[in-house]
């Protein structure tokens, strides 16, 4: 199956950058919203974002007006009968993803593949709510969804031959790398990133170093692009701790109990870059960090 036309369900960070990159291709792509402020705001924060990636000579004007042109948004869910691929972008809420699921099971064409950019949830349980669930897999895009070559392609118990090489070869048109995943809680990236950061977080509580220090140990140790605690906020305190406990629920492994400071801070509503404070503090219009750390 030859996929032309992308619904992103969803317009936050995540959907917003899908819809930039699969736009950027030369794909059909349409982003839906609960309302059509939202999905009006989802429009300004995707130009606004390719603005600074053309102040940084990451994109250039002509990429900017392919990625518009190929754009509709909108808050109807009847717009995206006719998609190739729907990729639900929306939180890892079992409850709200199956609802949307049996939504678009009605309102799209046979043919129609349907996905989730979870990091955490069972497909297979996801696809249960479909007539046909050999047409659903997992498309698990990483932040920044711009920059990251890697997206996990994940097969559900009953995901078919076709619909996993679809999904595929859709990864490999945005000019990214896929990899195949069979389902297991928090697949691969998940899995082993979320104990690292957990693990920092126990070193910072107990006053091992500080978090400045964690950081630049990891980075400079080990190469780390940036520090466990910045990716933490970067990611966001609170979409990690909901990570963190449904893998404990899950596993029943100690790795995955939350430090009692990931709780602190995201009952305090310090939950990293898009509250401007975290771990570390950061700027609210640009992202970046503020050098002095946040104290705590």
């Amino acid at each position: 199956m030859q996929i032309k036309t992308i619904a992103v369900i969803g317009g936050g960070t995540m959907g917003s950058g899908i819809a930039t990159v699969t736009a950027r291709a030369g794909l059909k792509t349409i982003l839906i919203e609960k309302t059509q402020d939202l999905a009006m705001r989802s429009l300004e924060n995707i130009t606004r974002e390719m603005n600074v990636q053309i102040a940084r000579w990451a994109m250039t004007e002509a990429e900017k007006k392919l990625v518009l042109a190929n754009l509709e948004v909108g808050a109807e869910l009847p717009l995206v009968q006719d998609a190739d691929l729907a990729i639900g972008a929306i939180p890892d809420d079992f409850e709200l993803q199956e609802m949307i699921l049996k939504k678009l099971n009605d309102i799209c064409q046979p043919e129609t593949i349907f996905s989730t950019v979870t990091g955490v949830l069972s497909i297979t349980a996801l696809a249960s709510a479909l007539d046909r669930p050999e047409k659903m897999l997992g498309l698990h895009f990483l932040n920044p969804v711009l920059k990251t070559k890697l997206v996990e392609v994940i097969r559900g118990f009953r995901t078919s031959d076709d619909t996993y090489a679809a999904g595929k070869a859709f990864v490999s048109s945005l000019g990214k790398k896929s990899i195949e995943v069979f389902e297991s809680s928090g697949f691969i990236t998940t899995r082993l990133i979320v104990p690292l950061l957990n693990e920092a977080m126990y070193a910072l509580l107990e006053g091992v170093a500080t978090a400045d220090d964690i950081d630049t140990a990891m980075k400079l140790g080990y190469n780390m692009p940036m520090g466990p605690l910045e990716l933490a906020d970067r990611i966001g305190l609170d979409i990690l701790l909901g990570f963190m406990e449904h893998l404990f629920k899950e596993t029943g492994e100690s790795k995955f109990r939350p430090c009692p400071s990931l709780k602190k801070y995201v009952r305090a509503q310090y939950l990293g870059v898009k509250t401007g404070e975290g771990f570390f503090k950061y700027d609210k219009d640009t992202g970046r960090r503020i050098p002095s750390p946040f104290p705590g």
